[in-house]
């Protein structure tokens, strides 16, 4: 079968257990989740779902989200689109959404929070830059690597140009997706947005200060294309219709930039600077602490889908030091869960479907991928993604430690962990010096996380749930008749 056969084939498995093409509103993905918009969730059939080979896990948040892992999800999900184009009738679109639309917003009033939609806007500007963000880094960090080394020195200086394009125009990429993201004219926000990094703002004086150009950074951006998405919605609602072409664009532009220039460029610089400062002097003067407590409480992030709003933070500190600090740490996490994992297959060795879960997933968790194991392992257990996140606190703060001495690890892009962001460390030191704190801090992920899980990971009661053999069971029922179901999480 063809890779194109295979990726259709999955999208054809998952249509069907969500729904149909009917139930389906929207299509998105982000690194490792296809996200659907339903518009009935009793639709859904979870436990097939989870069963299917390719699907890892799933999610139900603003969207329902199924974990496929990164490549497969960006594979797939054009193969979905076009089937739920081929099965859906042109002519029933609009009442189908507007009922979907109807059930979304009835959950959403339900269940969602003010503060968790806000997080979810903000992760929306950012995840579509993560792609030229890794690509960027990486090849920054090859380019360093060539230019320590000596190497191809004619060469060096367009690798350094490829690398640092995007970075120097990124702002422009965030307003876009900012007023795309608030209901706004994209190409407006882009527009507002590309005065923060136009060199002749150099001449301008605002408080008495020369302004700079990038200054405010992607925090201005944001903050520019939100204004400008409110200047446009109130002049469409009071610019004469035949004017509204000429006057609503002019007006955004205007009324916005010169706001962004006089006031945003100065305060989000600020806000930049401050977030920038407040990160070196905790990682110095309370890096093991810091790093304990971020590394801990990550695995909750990654659960709720939520870690994706910590972008924005990720981004400003690579603009002002051209790496983030704070990811190489958070990156801890994920060790500690493949430390658990490791401990759950020892403790559980009459169990071969668990084990063959974690045999699959390890994998992708060492390049820092942890989704599979979360939801396919730990998090059902219960204790051991308490024991898990003990590993990642572990890890983080020994990550922590090192700041305060003085030897800085981070990160030149964001969107890799684990093994994988090897090729994008960077730090105040030397390379080799970098690569060893950071590999040391995954091996103490890795060993807290397995040790925590080994001895305390799993109460008496939970051994006796878990470690059975689930293919004589499976046997047995299906032999009586009595179909075969997967056990609820466990109750710890």
């Amino acid at each position: 079968m063809s890779t194109d056969d295979k990726n259709r084939a999955i999208a054809a498995a998952i249509l069907p257990l969500v729904g149909g093409a009917e139930n389906i509103s929207s299509v998105a993905h982000c690194m490792t989740r296809l996200r659907l918009g339903l518009r009935d969730r009793s639709l859904v059939q979870d436990e097939a779902l989870k069963a299917l080979p390719s699907v890892m896990g799933v999610v139900e948040d603003d969207t329902y989200q199924i974990v496929l892992g990164p490549g497969t999800v960006a594979r797939v999900t054009p193969e979905l689109e076009a089937l739920v184009a081929e099965a859906v009738p042109q002519h029933t679109a609009e009442e189908l959404a507007d009922r979907g639309a109807a059930l979304k917003a009835a959950r959403k009033e339900k269940n969602a929070t003010p503060f968790k939609l806000f997080l979810r806007r903000i992760a929306n500007i950012f995840v579509p830059l993560i792609p030229a963000l890794i690509g960027c880094g990486i090849i920054a960090g090859l380019n360093g690597l060539l230019i320590n080394l000596g190497w191809l020195p004619g060469v060096t200086p367009a690798l350094a140009a490829i690398a640092s394009g995007f970075m120097a125009l990124i702002a422009v990429f965030v307003g876009y997706n900012t007023a795309k993201e608030f209901g706004g004219t994209a190409i407006l926000g882009g527009a507002v947005a590309s005065i923060i990094v136009f060199a002749g703002v150099a001449k301008i004086d605002v408080f008495g200060q020369t302004l700079s150009p990038g200054q405010g950074g992607v925090l201005g951006a944001l903050g520019a294309a939100v204004l400008a998405v409110y200047v446009e919605k109130w002049c469409r609602r009071w610019v004469p219709e035949s004017l509204d072409v000429l006057v609503t664009p002019t007006l955004t532009v205007l009324i916005s930039g010169l706001v962004t220039v006089f006031g945003l460029m100065f305060v989000a610089g600020e806000i930049s600077q401050a977030i920038g400062d407040f990160a070196d002097w905790l990682l110095a003067n309370a890096g093991a602490g810091a790093g304990f407590l971020l590394g801990g409480l990550f695995l909750p992030l990654v659960m709720l889908g939520l870690h994706q709003a910590l972008i924005p933070i990720h981004t400003t500190l690579i603009e002002q030091q051209g790496y983030t600090v704070l990811l190489p740490i958070l990156a801890m996490a994920g060790a500690g869960q493949v430390g658990a994992a490791m401990a759950v297959y020892l403790k559980l060795p009459r169990n071969g479907s668990i084990r063959r879960t974690i045999k699959s997933a390890l994998p992708a968790s060492f390049l820092g991928v942890g989704e599979p194991l979360i939801y396919g392992v730990s998090l059902p257990l219960g204790r051991p993604f308490v024991t898990a996140c003990v590993g990642g606190a572990f890890g983080g703060g020994f990550v922590g430690l090192f700041s305060m001495l003085g030897d800085s690890v981070g990160s030149t892009a964001i969107g890799p962990s684990g093994w994988a962001l090897f090729p994008l460390l960077d730090g105040n030191k030397g390379l080799g010096e970098t690569i060893a704190i950071y590999a040391g801090g995954l091996l103490v992920g890795y060993a807290v996380g397995f040790v925590a899980t080994y001895f305390w990971g799993f109460s008496r009661e939970l051994l006796e749930e878990f470690d059975v053999d689930t293919e004589t069971v499976t046997e047995v029922t299906v032999a009586a008749g009595t179909p075969s179901t997967t056990p609820e999480p466990a109750k710890v």
